[in-house]
């Protein structure tokens, strides 16, 4: 179970910043870096010298059996003074603000932070005694910003304050808060440089009793995770409680975690993402998740358990599992983008589903040589299709994940005849083509990658749409039936803005379509090409569209024609019949009951 035990309490922050400064509390290693700027950094100081609350901290009791993360110090904490290297404690949310309260109350050292505009800059921090105990006086500006030699300067350069020495300091009514909780040794050498003046000992009195005080009994509250925690309540207690507002991923936890058995996962990612994205442009977009969730049905599945792919069990990889399985893992990924380029999905804005990657790299990482022979290919196609044109990628997908290594795998191999759970779940409806009009579903870009498997030629040149996407020849989608015509001749434009009035060709083939009858602009084309009526007609075949509809400009005959021509090639693809409904497909057909498809218009220039 995902439980998370804690218990709830108060520390002095005192004690708080010395366990810092010592090492007992540290960060792990999957904290982002400190980057509060110099104005959060005096806003802070001001909350706490008018004890007002900064919000709670939350840790995470080291030396638990689930979580090993590798530590490191709160910046501005020196690793050479700590009296003890191995915490007690890791600090999982209040990075920001112990970071800024020890480096300027605690650390005795300048604080790096950065201006307004985000330049890096190096402060010391000052409360104007004076100011801080006026009636009238906001206490934010009491809290001075010193830059680094001391002096506050004009952009004349002009010395407007000077605190270089424990004398000017006293002169100028300046305490340096980097005395805050041992401020004994100060408040003498103040009343020695100022003769013990009566005034003076009043004013730091008042000063010591108003603000001094209250750096000393400050408390935080402290939400303290024992060491029972496991990994996925970590994951899921630090994404509701981070004020960095980014979330932390599996990926992180994992980095920290093998950290700690001295293994760089960042390191070997990057190198794998470098290579993997090098390897095929339909790699580009893999993360790290998406090659984690895969080794993990990998890992899964050979340890004979229940196989999954889900945080929890991804939380559970031990580095020895990822460095035995990451190499053929990144093979399997290579070798789904062959299978892919072999599907005519050549990039990964093209790919229908990102997510497929993931059972497809598992299956083709499992079956290792199994997987080249043409049986199987044919096999894997067809799951892949059902996964595309049946849409069941498109939610939450970690269980279809783990049914499909084993079952595809299983099936591939004639370990069993039935077939695999997303096959037979897979259901395209015939008025599904009503509702496909944009890129963004995973259907329309599978459909369009089945044209160019069928062999889909351009209008005007008679070259592969294949070969023209591959080398990025301004190919996109049109329409066959012109918008502009369709438009005039008064059609729904819920029908002729359909994939089934839409098609592949060039840039250059489709301004010379423009916004005309089919009939006269396939004169056009087949003039300007020296290409013949029956040439033509075979590229219109190539793109599963009869020709006769076109050249007599029968919009109602074509689009019939063509929806069975794509549920055809749907069922070739899928290896599953589609259901049709008489005249579903006829101009003036209702599309009502199959309107669930986006609504923003694919709009082409035509």
């Amino acid at each position: 179970m995902n439980v998370a035990s804690f218990d709830s309490t108060k520390h002095h922050i005192d004690q708080i910043l010395n366990d810092v400064g010592n090492g007992k509390t540290q960060l792990p290693d999957f904290q982002r870096g400190w980057v509060w700027d110099d104005h959060h950094i005096r806003d802070l100081i001001a909350s706490v010298s008018l004890s007002f609350p900064i919000g709670a901290v939350m840790t995470l009791e080291t030396g638990g059996e689930d979580v090993s993360f590798k530590p490191r110090p709160i910046e501005g904490a020196d690793e050479l003074r700590f009296t003890q290297k191995e915490p007690d404690t890791l600090v999982l949310d209040g990075q920001q603000r112990l970071t800024s309260l020890f480096q300027s109350l605690k650390s005795g050292e300048k604080v790096t932070t950065r201006d307004t505009r985000g330049r890096k800059i190096k402060r010391w921090y000052y409360l104007d005694i004076k100011k801080c105990i006026a009636a009238d006086s906001d206490r934010e500006d009491a809290v001075i910003s010193v830059p680094e030699d001391l002096m506050v300067k004009t952009f004349r350069g002009k010395v407007t304050l000077d605190v270089s020495s424990p004398e000017r300091e006293y002169a100028e009514d300046m305490f340096p808060l980097h005395q805050v909780f041992d401020s004994s040794k100060w408040r003498r050498g103040y009343n020695r440089y100022w003769n013990h003046d009566s005034g003076k000992s009043d004013l730091w009195d008042n000063f010591e009793d108003q603000v001094v005080e209250n750096f000393k009994r400050y408390q935080v509250p402290v939400i303290e995770l024992d060491k029972e925690t496991s990994k996925e309540a970590v994951c899921i207690v630090f994404e509701k409680v981070n004020t960095g507002g980014v979330t932390l991923t599996v990926f992180e936890l994992l980095t920290a975690s093998f950290a700690a058995d001295d293994f760089q996962l960042r390191e070997d990612w990057e190198a794998r993402e470098n290579r993997l994205k090098n390897a095929h442009p339909v790699l580009r977009r893999v993360e790290s998740t998406l090659f984690l969730q895969a080794l993990t049905l990998l890992v899964t599945k050979a340890k004979g358990g229940a196989v999954s792919c889900r945080r929890r069990d991804i939380l559970r990889l031990q580095a020895e599992d990822y460095e035995r399985w990451a190499d053929r893992t990144e093979q399997g990924f290579m070798k789904a983008a062959r299978f892919l380029h072999e599907q005519k999905v050549f990039n990964s804005k093209d790919l229908p589903y990102q997510t497929q990657l993931v059972p497809l790299a598992a299956i083709l990482a499992d079956l290792e040589s199994v997987s080249d022979t043409e049986g199987a290919r044919q096999k894997i196609a067809r799951w892949y299709w059902c996964g595309v044109l049946g849409e069941i990628y498109g939610g939450a997908s970690e269980t279809v994940f783990a049914r499909d290594l084993p079952e595809v795998a299983s099936w591939i191999r004639g370990d069993v005849t039935e077939l695999p759970s997303s096959i037979q779940d897979a259901n395209f409806q015939a008025g599904r083509l009503l509702t496909l009009r944009t890129r963004n579903s995973a259907a329309y870009k599978g459909i369009h990658a089945l044209l160019m498997r069928d062999g889909s030629r351009d209008f005007r040149s008679g070259e592969s749409i294949e070969a023209q996407t591959f080398f990025d020849d301004s190919i996109d989608i049109h329409h066959i039936f012109p918008q502009v015509w369709c438009n005039r001749q008064g059609i729904d434009r819920n029908i002729f803005n359909s994939i089934v009035n839409k098609t592949a060709i060039s840039a250059r083939t489709n301004r010379s379509i423009g916004g005309r009858a089919p009939s006269l602009y396939l004169n056009t084309l087949q003039s300007n090409a020296d290409m013949s009526v029956e040439d033509m007609d075979r590229i219109l075949a190539s793109h599963r569209i009869l020709a006769k509809p076109l050249r007599t400009n029968d919009f109602n005959q074509f689009f019939a024609d063509r929806a069975e021509q794509l549920i055809q090639s749907i069922e070739s693809a899928t290896g599953k019949n589609v259901s049709r409904e008489e005249d579903l497909f006829w101009l003036g057909a209702s599309v009502e009951d199959y309107d669930d498809g986006p609504k923003n218009w694919d709009d082409d220039a035509d």
